[in-house]
């Protein structure tokens, strides 16, 4: 189980003792390339928004890849993901075609919100994809909903929900984890703890800083910290809280330590006010990818040229997604009025809804 070190934003591996997890080399080699495909999309994404392709807010998530890749892979087609705004690679990770996620970045109608969410409302219902969400910390209560319309249902499919550490300090952490520990509710929540919350360093304002221990408050609800760094390690892990979720209809805590390379936003690409460049060099070297690359080739599942290939591919295909949002059209100006209300607002008076 991987802890916090002593240096600030590190984390210690659990490479040493944990195998391939017993998966085939079919599911070893796609969760490399779900996390390859991600980078590779999260660097167009980038070079997009600063030619102006892209508009407004842009989270990028390069670093966090073995967080997404090891929490969504091992759910079924009827669990629920609910996610904050860091949400374009848990997206495609969950099955979201990668042409519909940079059409939504780009605002256009292909997109898989139609071009209405952006950066942060990536949406797909027909995944169970329930979406990033922009206010920080508001989908947590949602996914403890989610958690219990399984249980009312009688259903064994889970919840899953992540969402970064400044989340841990609001009310609506506390208040989902009370609820779903009190009504035993198969909800999987998982920090994404990249030790800054948009640029506040988590020691400086967490009076409890080991965040799995928080979960000791809240009766059946199961906690673990893990390296998030670690792919193999984060499946692990969540597998676990999958069971008991689906099995027990209880939840758990996952404390997920990563490290994401670029800044908050593109607002703050390089993070220069906050934290060093020595420290972004050095999480750099426990790269996810590149550390489960290594470790396919050594066990003889991949190989050098199939790496090489399989970049290849994923840069083929980010390139054909950006070619495609470009084609795809804008929304129509008419279009803003839509999904503002359940039934047809035209028929209203707008003066009797101030009444």
């Amino acid at each position: 189980m991987a802890t916090k070190s002593e240096t600030k934003g590190e984390t210690r591996g659990d490479e040493g003792d944990v195998d391939l997890l017993g998966l085939d080399e079919d599911e070893l080699r796609r969760m490399l390339r779900l996390m390859m495909l991600g980078r590779r999309f999260e660097e167009k994404a980038a070079e997009a928004y600063q030619t102006g392709k892209i508009g407004g807010f842009c989270h990028l998530y390069m670093g966090q890849e073995a967080v997404a890749a090891g929490c969504i892979t091992p759910l079924r087609d009827d669990d629920y993901v609910i996610t904050a705004y860091r949400d374009h690679v848990q997206a495609i990770v969950r099955g979201v075609d990668p042409k519909a996620v940079m059409a939504e970045l780009y605002g256009r109608v292909d997109g898989c919100s139609g071009g209405m969410g952006g950066s942060m409302h990536m949406f797909d219902r027909s995944l169970n994809f329930m979406g990033g969400h922009a206010i920080v910390g508001s989908h947590v209560p949602i996914a403890a909903g989610v958690g219990y319309a399984l249980r009312y249902r009688e259903e064994d499919a889970v919840c899953l929900c992540l969402f970064g550490d400044s989340v841990v300090n609001g009310g609506p952490f506390h208040e989902a984890f009370n609820m779903t520990a009190k009504f035993e509710l198969p909800v999987v929540f998982v920090c994404e703890n990249n030790s800054y919350g948009m640029g506040t360093d988590i020691h400086r304002v967490a009076a409890i800083e080991e965040l799995a221990d928080r979960a000791c408050a809240y009766e059946n609800m199961a906690s673990e910290s893990v390296n998030g760094m670690d792919v193999l390690a984060t499946r692990r892990a969540v597998q676990g809280a999958i069971h008991r979720a689906r099995e027990e209809h209880l939840p758990s805590f996952i404390d997920a330590h990563c490290y994401r390379y670029m800044g908050h936003s593109m607002a703050d690409p390089s993070a220069g006010t906050y934290r060093t460049r020595e420290e972004v060099e050095r999480h750099r070297q426990d790269d996810p990818i590149l550390t489960y690359r290594k470790r396919l080739i050594d066990a003889g599942v991949i190989s050098e040229e199939d790496y090489d290939a399989m970049d290849r591919e994923v840069i083929d295909q980010v390139e054909k997604a950006a070619e495609f949002a470009e084609q795809s059209e804008r929304p129509d100006f008419a279009s803003i009025y839509e999904h503002v209300y359940a039934g047809d607002f035209r028929g209203i008076d707008r003066r009797d809804a101030w009444r």
